[in-house]
Formats: structure tokens, sequence, C-alpha cells
């Protein structure tokens, strides 16, 4: 059967980076029966979605999230699966989010493309607007997004025309289970009440109207979110004729000559949110720049020849490497420590070195004896840290590379 196919491709898209959760353990234990009995749920109309975890995180910012139930993400990983190619054809190339092949990396250079262009190499005025739409997730009306949602799958012929098509009426179905499911309702709470201390109310699907606000932390979520601002796009390069536009998210930019030109759009961006997706700009939130002066987008600043990391992946990536230093302060050091620090150090290594971070990177690593260098290297220009079998004690910092001292 094609829907049982499916849906062990979706569990195991669903595992990935979850595999030694609890409920992703708990599911995998009868794997067979879960997915067999998900199945049955789904053609016999008595699938029900599960309570979520509802908890608040601080980084990069404070917000509240919603974890969806394990036996609900294979459905969510289901459904973008069967929906997300057709939606695909609809979307302008610079929607940068939860797309393959652009992400953050691809929006900054689209971005510093935009400039460049723009200005003829930087030897011509341009003008930069940066917006933000405030509460963006906690103020998505689900009506209009079902009906979004249902005018794109119009065309989902096009795309089908020579695959095999998956039953319709249980996708639509889903579709309306998830969008229109309130997460409030029987949610566990992880934390102490405290813990919303300082987040806004517009913030928190606990203080959303009714049919309004969409969970922060569910896959389709972060589908939906494309779809719903996807007529504005097209208004955005279509009608209001903006070569020069991409978004992220919630986050937009435009780029254009002449500075007169963007403060209209501001006007008629504000106009079209409110009207026609009942949203508004976050009035603490808007930038319109010369070029010269450089932009802040997605983690980078973009300045005229040079993209720099901004100054909180800065002080995150110091915070990294301090902690690492705190975790192996104990003698009870082992092999999955050593491997959690690896993948941490990692991690902000592989945003940082597409940026002009040689000298942040030396700066931050070779700042003092870290303990981390008696357990591994820096390899490739300090691109990459590498855990060794053999325990490396007092190791001299300016021994770690050959190749170090070259750019």
């Amino acid at each position: 059967m094609q829907l049982l196919e499916d849906l062990f491709l979706a569990y195991y898209q669903a595992r990935k980076n979850k595999r030694n959760t609890i409920n992703q353990l708990r599911f995998e234990v009868n794997l067979e029966q879960q997915i067999f009995s998900l199945c049955d749920d789904l053609l016999n109309e008595s699938y029900d979605i599960s309570p979520s975890i509802c908890f608040i995180v601080n980084v990069p910012v404070k917000r509240e999230i919603f974890a969806a139930d394990f036996r609900d993400r294979v459905v969510h990983h289901l459904l973008f699966n069967y929906i997300n190619p057709v939606f695909e054809l609809a979307f302008i190339d610079d929607s940068y989010s939860c797309r393959k092949e652009k992400g953050t990396q691809y929006g900054i250079k689209r971005v510093d493309s935009f400039i460049r262009e723009c200005s003829e190499n930087y030897t011509k005025d341009c003008y930069i607007l940066k917006l933000d739409i405030q509460g963006y997730f906690m103020n998505i009306d689900k009506n209009i997004l079902q009906e979004s949602i249902n005018n794109l799958l119009k065309t989902k012929a096009i795309y089908y025309s020579d695959k095999k098509e998956p039953d319709w009426d249980m996708v639509s179905r889903l579709l309306r289970q998830v969008i229109m499911h309130d997460s409030t309702v029987n949610c566990k709470i992880r934390g102490k009440p405290a813990d919303w201390d300082g987040l806004p109310h517009s913030k928190s699907l606990f203080y959303s109207p009714k049919d309004v606000g969409l969970p922060i932390g569910n896959l389709t979520s972060q589908l939906f979110s494309n779809v719903y601002l996807n007529d504005f796009d097209h208004y955005m390069k279509e009608t209001l004729k903006l070569k020069y536009y991409g978004r992220y998210v919630d986050d937009f930019v435009a780029i254009h000559p002449s500075k007169d030109y963007l403060i209209e759009v501001k006007r008629k961006v504000n106009d079209f949110l409110t009207e026609r997706l009942h949203l508004c700009l976050h009035p603490r939130k808007m930038y319109l720049q010369h070029y010269a002066k450089g932009i802040s987008f997605l983690g980078a600043y973009i300045k005229p020849n040079r993209i720099y990391v901004n100054n909180r992946t800065k002080r995150k990536f110091f915070l990294a490497v301090r902690e690492t230093d705190k975790l192996l302060s104990n003698e009870n050091v082992n092999r999955a420590l050593l491997d959690s620090i690896q993948a941490s150090l990692n991690s902000y290594l592989g945003i940082i070195r597409h940026y002009n971070t040689y000298k942040l990177r030396r700066k931050i690593l070779l700042s003092g004896r870290h303990r981390f260098f008696r357990y591994g290297f820096l390899s490739n220009k300090m691109r990459k840290y590498q855990v060794t079998k053999k325990q490396i004690c007092d190791l001299d910092p300016s021994r770690i590379d050959i190749d170090l001292g070259k750019k």
C-alpha cells in the first residue's frame, strides 16, 4: 500500500535529530505496529492529534514553543511530502525559509548580490528597506491560511501529472485538522509558570483569539508561514515591481535606487498586511538606510565587498567556548561529553567560517589554554575541531595545525 510506504518515509525523516528522544524511542520500540496503527487511523478517519508539550526557550530570543508528539510529527512530514512540491511551484525564488537548497546562507548571499547589482557594483546610490512583522506566528488567521492552501492545491495536477497522487480527501481532512487544532488545549507544560514572565501576550498562543495563531516548533507551521505570505511575496515582486526583494519567514528586505519609493513601499506594505492578512509591521523594527551603512540580516552584517558575522553570534560563540572549559574542568571526562563538545564547537565554526572571521576565530580559540586542546585539535585553518582517541595533555596552541598561521 502506498500510504504505508509514505508513512515509513515520513518516520525516517521525522526521527532525524530526534533519535534519542523518549517519544521517538517509544515509537521505535514497536515501529511496525505504530506505523500500521497510524495508517489504519488515517484511513478510518479516526486519527486524533495528541497533546503537545509547551515550554519556553530564551535563545536567541524568548519564545513559546509547542512540541508535537512524535506520532504527530510523522503525520506532519507525511503532509509536507504531499503538498510542499505543489507549493514550491508557486513560491517565488527569494523566499528562503524551510526550503531545499535555500536557507540563511542562500538568503544572505542573495541580498549581498542585490545590493551589488542595484548599486552597479557600489558606484551608484541605492537604499535598503528592512521590515519585520509583529508577532507573526501568533497572528496568522487560520481561515485565511486554509483558503490560501486550498487555492494553491488547485494546481496540484501540474506536479502530479506523471506521478502517483495521494488520497486528496485524506490530505484535505488532515490539513484542516492540523491547521485548526488548538495546541493550548490539554498541552503539557514543561517548566515553571515563572518561565513565561517577560513574554508579551502577543507572543503567546494562550492569549491568541480563536482560530488565530500557529505553534512555533512544528514542520507544518514553517511551511504554512510561507504559504500565508505567498500572495504578499507576489504583490511585492509583481505589483510593486521590486526586482530586489527577499524574505525569510517574517523578515523581508527590499532594495531600490529611490529612497522615496521605498518610503511609499512601506506604506503600501502596511496597508496590504493589515487589510489582506490581518498582520501589522513591527513599529520598532523598521530600517531604511543607504547601502554603504550596511544591513544586519539573518545573523550576518552585509557591507560593501564584505560580510561579517553579527555580534550576537560572536557572543554565543565566545560563551560556548567558555562553557566547554567548565564542562572539562570535571575529572570525569568521557567520550560522549567530548563528542558533544566537538559537535557544539563545529556547529559554530560551520556558521562563522562563511564570513570574514579568521581573526575572530583566532582571538577566541587561542586566547588562553583552553581545556579542549587536551582532547583534540583544530584543523583546516581553524574551521573544524576534531577529538582524538589519544588524550593530548597541555598542548601548545601554536602547534595545533600546521596551516594555522595561514589565512
